[in-house]
């Protein structure tokens, strides 16, 4: 079930307590994951996935999401700064209607602008080498993107 129409709070309702959630940032090249705790409070990045075929990037996303017992997935949505949507919005509402075909795993968007930014400028405020922004800025912009949707339900 791809939900645009369902907010964050529905959804979560929607599934139960014991269920985790699973933040996605899409990009062209990569997809960041990363996973909420048990309690839904805290969101920690595990895995850059290099992007292959949809169905084999697909197979990776749902082994994780058995392995981690996920119930929902907060997937980064890259609206304009203006709100519009643009090419990379259809690509991942695409991804998304596909992604449904192989899973009851309901999805919810999210705005995820300046999300990478913001994890860019971190690491090189903590003196991220170009090589080691560049091997974890995806997962980091996941749970980036996971952290704000997860302190959105408090």
């Amino acid at each position: 079930m791809v939900s645009t129409d369902l907010t964050l709070p529905q959804a979560i309702a929607s599934i139960t307590p014991d269920k985790r959630l699973i933040g996605l940032d899409l990009g062209s090249k990569t997809i960041g994951v990363a996973t909420s705790d048990r309690t839904r409070m805290i969101a920690t990045p595990i895995e850059t996935i290099a992007r292959k075929k949809f169905t084999q990037d697909a197979q990776r996303l749902l082994t994780i999401a058995q392995a981690e017992n996920i119930g929902l997935i907060i997937l980064g949505l890259p609206v304009n700064m203006d709100g519009t949507e643009g090419p990379r919005c259809q690509s991942t509402r695409s991804f998304a209607r596909n992604f449904a075909r192989l899973s009851s795993i309901p999805v919810v968007f999210w705005d995820e602008r300046l999300s990478t930014a913001a994890v860019e400028r971190m690491l090189i405020q903590a003196d991220a080498s170009r090589a080691k922004r560049d091997e974890v800025i995806d997962k980091l912009a996941a749970a980036w993107i996971l952290q704000a949707a997860l302190d959105s339900l408090r």
